[in-house]
């Protein structure tokens, strides 16, 4: 492939963020190459009564929560690129009391010819703590997806990861320590991601002192006064760091409460 524009965007809602007429007016002034997208919220069902057309240069892969209404990832790919849905993933039991992670579609992973996209998103560990446990297993599957999908090519993952990962990635880091998304666990589990896995977080490489962010509350005017969290990364094997042309964060980009992330590989 030649240089690729990918971009990551939880849209927490397609369906709202299509009648916001967002998500159309961002793909026309971005022009994505792949697109990877969190908190669809459809149904395999429902998938069949929403109308795309406007999207039409797009190949479309789901990965749709069981559950309606929720969850939910997919990877678009401008047509013309040969890409493969891969739907033969490690298997875990991934089972707590709020249901199955593995059936809440928050993963979707499609084959290009140079390298494996990764569309994902990573469980919340609510605010009582009480899918930390399970949020922690999560990270170990994941990393042990990864680690089998470059056996055979490199990785390019996007997604929201709901955890900010240094002080740098939080308006008030003091204040939010030990609450979800700020845990010493899932930032441990981050870390052990990208060694283990052998990632590199693409913003961080080429701005390593930038303060940006992709998430904002919905209290308090927390984006107008951009008190906020970077909780969405595009992370890439360390063996296409040097092909990391561009990273940057979007946060004049409106439509959710969060924004997209994107990378230029060359």
């Amino acid at each position: 492939m030649a240089g690729t524009s990918l971009f990551s965007w939880n849209v927490n809602g397609l369906r709202a963020v299509l009648r916001k007429g967002e998500l159309a007016k961002f793909v026309a002034n971005y022009q994505p190459g792949v697109l990877l997208l969190q908190e669809v919220k459809i149904s395999e069902k429902s998938l069949l009564e929403l109308d795309l057309a406007e999207f039409s240069e797009y190949e479309m892969f789901w990965s749709c929560a069981k559950k309606p209404g929720y969850a939910g990832t997919a990877v678009w790919v401008r047509r013309g690129v040969e890409a493969k849905l891969m739907n033969d993933l490690n298997k875990d039991n991934l089972v707590d009391g709020y249901g199955d992670l593995l059936e809440e579609g928050r993963i979707c992973v499609v084959e290009l010819p140079e390298y494996f996209v990764v569309s994902v998103y990573v469980p919340n560990a609510k605010e009582d703590l009480s899918r930390l446990e399970i949020r922690q297993r999560w990270d170990e599957y994941l990393t042990g997806v990864v680690v089998e999908l470059q056996r055979s090519k490199p990785v390019v993952m996007g997604g929201d990861f709901n955890v900010a990962h240094e002080p740098i990635d939080l308006a008030r880091p003091g204040p939010n320590v030990g609450k979800h998304g700020y845990t010493d666990e899932e930032r441990r589990g981050f870390s052990a991601l990208l060694d283990r896995a052998g990632l590199v977080d693409s913003f961080r490489l080429l701005h390593p002192d930038t303060v940006k962010y992709s998430w904002w509350s919905h209290w308090g005017n927390a984006r107008a006064n951009n008190v906020g969290w970077r909780i969405d990364y595009v992370l890439v094997s360390e063996v296409l760091r040097e092909r990391i042309g561009a990273a940057e964060i979007y946060p004049d980009v409106f439509g959710s409460d969060h924004c997209p992330v994107g990378i230029e590989l060359n």
